[in-house]
């Protein structure tokens, strides 16, 4: 007696399986949400800088460029809104080639640090190369201005609190005139208001600087703080 044929039995089996075989989907797109953002107060500075028609009025693409522009520069807050945090990172955007194209800052053989008020931004200098930055800086609010002028680093402390300011926390302190020095500032840099005379930094950016500079390194500071008297 011969045994029955499996080969119809095995390819309907096969067929069968295929079919209850979920083939892969492809990935969801990104769904594009919407950009509802308003006009921010650095609009028209921010239209210019992306080459939007510059007329201080938020529109869909806007508000699209502005929140390509804040995540390709990693602000923690990419919503489309032309606010003093994205506008400060054009202008470092903007310093980055030549920070010191205005010849502000002074040319020397050693290390310059470049405090730069009207832009709020620092950077370090050897000769004509910057070796740091630029970054972004908050300094002295009105009547607690930073003092400019040429200064040198008397005393580093990084773990320095104040004895001032109810033991507020002034990591890598590089003290550099009476009182006012470089340090990082742990909260938002960007809260407009200033700080009480020192030059503060993102808590990184303080770090980074802190392994550069040294005792007697000179701290260069010009300019005026926006929103603060001559």
């Amino acid at each position: 007696m011969r045994t029955p044929s499996l080969t119809g039995a095995v390819a309907a089996a096969a067929a069968t399986a295929l079919l209850c075989t979920a083939a892969p989907s492809a990935a969801a797109p990104v769904r594009d949400t919407a950009c509802t953002a308003p006009a921010g107060p650095y609009q028209r500075q921010l239209e210019q800088h992306l080459g939007l028609p510059v007329d201080g009025r938020q529109s869909d693409a806007d508000c699209r460029a502005i929140r390509a522009f804040q995540t390709a520069h990693g602000r923690p807050h990419a919503d489309g809104l032309a606010d003093l945090g994205t506008y400060r990172t054009v202008l470092v955007v903007e310093a980055t080639p030549d920070p010191n194209a205005a010849g502000r800052c002074p040319v020397e053989s050693s290390r310059v640090t470049c405090v730069d008020m009207d832009r709020q931004l620092l950077w370090v200098q050897k000769g004509k190369k910057v070796v740091f930055g630029p970054v972004p800086t908050r300094t002295g609010r009105d009547a607690q201005e930073t003092r400019p002028g040429r200064h040198t680093i008397y005393w580093r402390d990084r773990d320095h609190v104040s004895t001032i300011y109810d033991n507020a926390p002034m990591p890598y302190s590089q003290f550099f005139d009476g009182g006012q020095a470089l340090h990082g500032h742990p909260g938002d840099l960007y809260d407009g208001g200033g700080s009480a005379g020192c030059v503060n930094l993102t808590v990184d950016d303080a770090a980074k600087l802190w392994d550069l500079l040294a005792l007697d390194d000179v701290v260069y500071v010009w300019g005026v703080k926006p929103g603060t008297a001559d």
